[in-house]
């Protein structure tokens, strides 16, 4: 990250152009870092070097000093942004840099904090669509609907139409539950598995299915209904 913004930022300053999108955010992502590595006290006191001892503290001063003299080669500060072009003629990185990205790269980091809670990063499979959750939040976003209520994924107009003719298939049970949900089924079927292998239960299961072998219940009741017909 730091090795292309450096480059960026000489190629600027040898082009002489204003710097686009993404140069300012490597710059404004250089400016937050620390200007020099935070080096620690040694023990020993000193390190050799070929031109004699160097001191910890003057390893720090060396680092100061190189920051201080990449920092006056480069361009002190990104240049502000111009008026916005026209939409209907401007070039398309024109177009990018003032009226999508503003946008998208928001609604980008929302993006990524949602799937973090959604634990996409811990899981092969989750519920969480990303597509969706974009939609939604740049439909809500949009300076049009400014004082208008939230609106869920599936009640924006566009989607019920698209959906209508594209329906999806359902979402696996797997996928809906949450884990204390999903706890519970586990431990209900186990605690099941457990009362039918015991040997008693067994039997009794054994007796009403040769029960109902015997006395064939659904037999019976067609038998007397044929009767009934026949009366």
């Amino acid at each position: 990250g730091g090795g292309v913004a450096a480059a960026t930022r000489r190629d600027m300053a040898a082009g002489g152009r204003a710097p686009g999108l993404w140069e300012r955010v490597c710059a404004e992502y250089e400016a937050e870092q620390p200007q020099f590595p935070d080096v620690p006290e040694s023990k020993h006191g000193s390190v050799s070097l070929e031109a004699g001892i160097l001191q910890p503290s003057r390893m720090k001063q060396s680092y100061a000093a190189d920051t201080v003299v990449q920092q006056s080669l480069c361009i002190p500060e990104a240049a502000p942004f111009p008026e916005p072009p026209d939409p209907k003629t401007c070039s398309p990185q024109e177009y990018l840099e003032y009226y999508i990205f503003p946008v998208l790269l928001p609604g980008m980091a929302e993006l990524l904090h949602q799937a973090k809670k959604e634990k996409c990063f811990e899981r092969k499979r989750t519920k969480f669509i990303a597509c969706d959750f974009l939609t939604e939040w740049l439909y809500n976003k949009n300076p049009k609907r400014k004082d208008e209520s939230f609106t869920e994924f599936f009640s924006i107009p566009f989607v019920k139409d698209w959906l209508k003719d594209h329906p999806r298939p359902p979402i696996p049970l797997s996928l809906l539950l949450s884990e204390e949900e999903a706890s519970i089924v586990i431990q209900s079927f186990w605690r099941g598995y457990q009362v039918r292998c015991d040997s008693e239960i067994q039997e009794l299961r054994q007796w009403q299915k040769q029960l109902r072998e015997d006395k064939n219940i659904i037999k019976r009741v067609k038998e007397f209904w044929t009767k009934q017909e026949a009366k």
